[in-house]
């Protein structure tokens, strides 16, 4: 199961990506396993030498009782002190953020891949959608010729 954050490469240049962990409790790990999560809107942050997730939001789980948390609380994102610190250089420079690019699983841990973004302008986007035209109509061209 992969949940994907398909607005990313549509708002944001994409300078590089990491893989981290995140801290969850079982029943979010059980909704996620569902597909019930969404990483639209969320962003990270560093604080005290530690990443926090803001926004993800995770349904609760239907079989949950009173281990149900927050669906949008703020989770923490596990990464070595190395990592964090070569991604704090990178937010402190002009207009880069952290954004998480997608969820999934690898041998049955919660994984994260968060990407260290740029945000794009206006003709920077309307150049993307203009390239994405571009492309559909060749391999249209491809297949019917």
């Amino acid at each position: 199961m992969e949940i994907l954050n398909r607005k990313a490469s549509f708002n944001y240049f994409i300078e590089e990506k990491i893989e981290c962990g995140i801290e969850l409790n079982g029943c979010e790990v059980k909704s996620i396993r569902e597909g019930s999560c969404n990483i639209k809107d969320s962003y990270a942050y560093i604080r005290n030498n530690e990443v926090f997730l803001i926004n993800m939001f995770i349904k609760k789980y239907k079989e949950g009782s009173i281990f149900n948390t927050d669906e949008t609380r703020k989770r923490k994102l596990l990464l070595h002190k190395k990592e964090i610190k070569k991604l704090r250089d990178k937010c402190d420079m002009e207009g880069y953020t952290l954004i998480p690019l997608k969820v999934y699983f690898n041998k049955n841990k919660v994984k994260v891949e968060l990407g260290v973004c740029k945000g794009k302008k206006l003709f920077d986007k309307r150049e993307s959608i203009k390239e994405k035209d571009i492309k559909r109509k060749l391999e249209r061209e491809l297949k019917n010729g």
